[in-house]
């Protein structure tokens, strides 16, 4: 074991840079060998010289050993130094300014994460600057709640930004060079009716507003804050015949007669959406924008935009969409079923809002991870399923959460001439995050179900506790350490986990799943450590977030979200 050991402790002294830890080392070695948690001294003393010959080293001389016993430790960690932005050609030095530009009109979930979240993570690769954006100059859509929803989402996602930034407020200043446009007769304003509009694009005929004067263009602009809505439009004057259809004189501004959640009436003629979006890019000078695919065709209109106004041009790059399987996320249809009462809120468990994710005990660091490794690209086909996020969100929470038992359906049984008193259990199999500590008179509740899968002559362990065997309908204590179990060849031998039969080390929670069931269960009383937020896992069951604590009939009632 000597090898083995040494290994352990070289990766924590690499990854560490040059200083292994015993705690961690110690929660390495219990991880993969259970049988040495009846023997944590012994042990300690046995890896404390190893662990300072090993720390005396240098850094450089712990890698070239670790390189000779486990090359593979350094393969891995390159694969996970990849840099999905590399495409971009950026070089050292390059100044990187990066944004997303969300409507505050909606509930965002898991597939409008990853575009938020790789501009970030790009602007933070190169040492750059990252906007949060507002895109709320269609006052019609705009929701004043969403602006605190959006960034309360984007907070818990570990989105920190450097500029937070409202178009509605830059209205004036695309308003003076729309006004540049139309006096350099690269903008006229338009009478025509939606649907003359899109006839004369489609056939490349040019109406006659088109052929007025920038002079006289610049009466009706100033006059258009005072037209009926839909009766004027302002238009770029570019190429009805263009092969790209965002190009055949687009319309850049257009009367809205509502009142906006944030500048009430102060505007009537707002810009439409590709003109404030390529202006604001430029204005602000972001360099680099990353979004779906299709905002494709639209990219060439916005690099039109801000060439023909002299702002700096933005590199954009556009990717596949993640395709959500098996999973409701068009907002009309949740909106739907929340007002029907089918679902209890944007929150409900079975959505992938990231308001529910976050209920429902997923994490910023699982979703991070899924983004990188999906990576950046313009080929369809890319699927998200539940079974993908669970997978990711289970690496993270093995590595961090807290065990507890909990008997969903209790059965009574006595061990008879158990010796077992009082005992310790880890909070985790590997981290050192602390003990619960139970005392026992050798009568347990399990789980139903464990108990009618008992057969004459199993060996049952109950989880780091005791081992029993079934003799006769009895359960006759066996012996204590786990070495024991471990090499009793029984193929039937299974360890379950339990709780004391005693009223005060217990509590009751309650579990609520996707599926809208409540699972009532009793737990054990030492899960009154936890805070609300919390995600634990209930051995042998599942991850769960502690929701809420509630008082029912004189009792604590701890109430969870399953997780998976």
């Amino acid at each position: 074991m000597q090898e083995t050991f040494k290994k352990i402790i070289l990766e924590n002294a690499v990854k560490y840079k040059g200083k292994a830890e015993i705690k961690y080392i110690l929660g390495a070695i219990l991880k993969d060998f259970p049988e040495y948690r009846q023997k944590t001294k012994e042990l300690s003393l046995e890896l404390i010289p190893l662990i300072e010959e090993i720390n005396s080293l240098s850094l450089e001389k712990q890698q070239e050993m670790l390189k000779e016993i486990n090359p593979s430790f350094f393969e891995k960690k390159e694969k996970e130094e990849r840099n999905i932005f590399a495409f971009l050609n950026i070089k050292e030095g390059d100044v990187v300014k990066s944004a997303f530009p969300p409507g505050p009109e909606k509930y965002f979930h898991i597939g409008h994460a990853k575009a938020v979240l790789l501009n970030y993570l790009l602007a933070k690769k190169y040492s750059g600057k990252f906007q949060l954006r507002f895109e709320d100059t269609n006052p019609r859509l705009v929701r004043s709640e969403f602006y605190e929803i959006s960034q309360d989402d984007f907070k818990w996602l570990g989105i920190e930004w450097d500029e937070l930034v409202f178009a509605s407020d830059y209205i004036d200043m695309m308003k003076e060079m729309a006004e540049k446009l139309i006096l350099k007769s690269q903008a006229y304003v338009c009478f025509c009716t939606p649907e003359e509009m899109s006839k004369n694009r489609e056939t490349s005929t040019p109406c006659n507003c088109r052929k007025v004067s920038p002079q006289e263009n610049l009466i009706k602009w100033k006059e258009m804050d005072g037209y009926e809505e839909g009766k004027a439009s302002l238009r770029l004057k570019i190429d009805l015949k263009h092969k790209n259809s965002r190009m055949r004189d687009p319309t850049i501004f257009r009367i809205i007669d509502c009142e906006h959640p944030r500048i009430g009436y102060k505007h009537r003629n707002y810009p439409a959406y590709d003109f404030q979006n390529a202006v604001l890019d430029g204005y602000f000078n972001i360099t680099h924008r990353l979004r779906t695919v299709e905002f494709e065709m639209a990219s060439e209109l916005h690099q039109y935009i801000r060439k023909i106004l002299g702002l700096h041009n933005t590199v954009t790059y556009e990717f596949s969409r993640m395709n959500l399987e098996g999973m409701l996320s068009s907002g009309r249809a949740i909106r739907e079923k929340v007002n029907s009462g089918e679902l209890i809120g944007w929150d409900d468990p079975s959505l992938p809002t990231l308001r529910a994710l976050k209920r429902r005990g997923f994490t910023p660091e699982a979703i991070k991870q899924m983004v990188v490794e999906s990576g950046i690209t313009k080929s369809a086909g890319s699927v998200l399923t539940w079974d993908t996020l669970i997978k990711y969100n289970k690496k993270v929470l093995n590595d961090s959460a807290k065990r507890f038992f909990a008997i969903k359906n209790p059965v009574e049984i006595t061990v008879e001439n158990d010796v077992c008193k009082e005992y310790s259990l880890s909070l985790h199999p590997s981290l050192n995050l602390g003990q619960r500590n139970f005392t026992s008179n050798g009568v347990y509740l399990i789980e139903n179900e464990d108990f009618d899968s008992f057969k004459e002559g199993n060996l049952v362990r109950l989880m780091d506790n005791i081992n029993f065997r079934v003799k006769d309908g009895s359960f006759v204590f066996d012996s204590e350490d786990y070495l024991s179990f471990k090499n009793e060849e029984n193929e039937n031998k299974k360890i379950i986990h339990f709780l004391p039969k005693d009223p005060s080390q217990l509590i009751d929670v309650t579990i609520f799943t996707p599926e809208h069931e409540l699972i009532n269960a009793k737990a054990e009383k030492t899960i009154e450590q936890i805070s609300v937020g919390d995600i634990i896992q209930f051995e042998r069951f599942c991850f769960a977030r502690l929701d809420s604590i509630e008082e029912k009939e004189g009792k604590k009632v701890y109430n969870f979200w399953f997780t998976h």
